[in-house]
């Protein structure tokens, strides 16, 4: 799988602050049987159990395996059509 398409990626896109909290921003693409994805994940870091005056490459990696681990797991339903 040299082709990136074919590939499920996670890539890191920002650090985000709300009052609340500061949040790792991610963007999650790939192929998986034949159904191509793309999903946003966002990342509490104290859920991550890392400090903001960590180094910025352990904050991402804890992040990011949260985030996958979560995503693997999620159960999703279909919305469904409105019955006319």
């Amino acid at each position: 799988m040299t082709d990136l398409a074919e590939n499920n990626i996670i890539r890191f896109k920002n650090l985000s602050r709300k009052k609340e909290a500061i949040y790792a921003n991610f963007k999650v693409k790939g192929i998986r049987a034949g159904v191509n994805f793309t999903a946003s994940i966002q990342v509490d870091i104290s859920a991550a159990e890392v400090h903001p005056g960590d180094v910025l490459e352990k904050i991402i990696e804890e992040c990011a395996r949260i985030g996958v681990k979560e995503f693997k797991r999620a159960e999703f339903e279909y919305e469904g059509l409105q019955v006319l």
